[in-house]
Parts: structure tokens; sequence; C-alpha cells
């Protein structure tokens, strides 16, 4: 379930909305405050990213592809065949070594449930934001922002890299205490699209087979 939580971190962290971290500095606030106004304006969103992780102690370092779909509170993520859905309501995770999926209802009272509104609206209370420097990266003026959580986590610090003239964040990584680093690298954003409700509720008829373990 770890990777869940770090997946859930990083989608929402990408669609920052109502994002108003504990200001440690104003510059970094500015920035979240405009990246969160260009966030407002879009009525969905999907993203394709490259998800790594590193352990340099361990000698571990793999990346796998990922897509993420969110409308609302709906969403649909896929990692290396690893489905995590939900309509607002119902949370649906398909874990394919096993050829099974989950049924869960969404936790309201989860802050690190995988609801983007529910996580949004929360992280005034749970992180101190800072502005690392500005950095021209291969042509693209980026801003680096650190948000550092106030309370108990796996995690001692997100990393997010910001475009400075589109206000997307490019890349956001996780740093574990126990070592390891979480990349999430967006290699395409598009928003705005033709997306059915149908999205974002699992269809248990596309997996012939699947075992179906309702825990609700």
């Amino acid at each position: 379930m770890m990777r869940v939580k770090l997946i859930s971190l990083f989608i929402t962290l990408f669609f920052i909305n109502q994002l108003q971290a504990q200001v440690v500095d104003k510059k970094a606030n500015d920035i979240l405050n405009k990246l969160s106004a260009k966030m407002k304006t879009y009525i969905n969103y999907k993203i394709e990213f490259v998800y790594t992780l590193e352990n340099k102690t361990e000698k571990i370092k793999q990346s796998k592809n990922g897509t993420a779909i969110i409308k609302g509170d709906k969403y649909s993520l896929n990692v290396s065949g690893q489905r995590i859905i939900s309509d607002g309501k119902t949370v649906w995770t398909y874990i394919p070594d096993a050829d099974e999926v989950q049924i869960n209802n969404v936790n309201p009272t989860d802050d690190d449930a995988l609801n983007p509104s529910k996580l949004l609206s929360t992280y005034d209370k749970n992180y101190k934001a800072k502005l690392i420097k500005e950095l021209n990266q291969g042509g693209v003026m980026t801003q680096i922002v650190d948000l550092v959580p106030i309370k108990g986590k796996n995690y001692f610090k997100v990393r997010l890299t910001i475009d400075k003239v589109k206000l997307q964040i490019i890349s956001t990584e996780i740093y574990n205490k126990n070592g390891s680093t979480y990349m999430y690298k967006v290699s395409k954003f598009l928003s705005n699209l033709k997306i059915a409700d149908s999205e974002f509720i699992f269809k248990a008829s596309d997996f012939p087979g699947v075992e179906v373990n309702d825990m609700r």
C-alpha cells in the first residue's frame, strides 16, 4: 500500500487547486497561489508520468510508466498494470499479480486517502513551503519549492519542480526516511478533455476471472 500512498501524494501535489501551505517565505506562497489559480481553470486532467524509485544505499533504481486521469473527486490511475479507480464514493484497487480487485468506500476522514479535493483542503495544516531556488533547466526557467511535513510522515520532504512560465509541475520528488527517493516526472499533460464518468468505474467484465474482494 506504500506505493498507493505515494502515488496519492504525487497526484495531489500535481493537481494543486486549493494548496496554501504554511508560509516559510512569501515567495513560495506566491508561487503556490499562482499555480493554484492556474489549475482552477481546468475541468479535468490527464497526465503521463515516469515513476522512479531509487535507494543508493541498497543500490536500487527502477522506473515504471504511469497515467492518471482526474475529474473532481473522481480519478483513474494506472501504474504498471496496478489500477486504482474511484467515482468519488467507491475505490477499486486492481492488483494484477493476484488478479484481484479490492473494493472499499472512500474514507472522508483519512487525510492520506487518495481523494484530491480532501487532500488539497488539508495541506495548509500539514506542510511548510519554502522556495529553494530558480534554475534554468534546458532552456526552461524552473522554480524549486520544498514542502516539509509539520507532523509525522514516512517522508521528510517533498520537492516540486515547477515550470515558471507555464505554471505546471514538471516533477515531484519524495524523500523517504528510509533513504529511498521517489520521483514522478511528468512526460505529458492534457486538460479539459471529453471524459465520460464511466472512466471512473471498475468493470469486472473487462478482467475475466478476476477475484472480487468487497471490503465495504
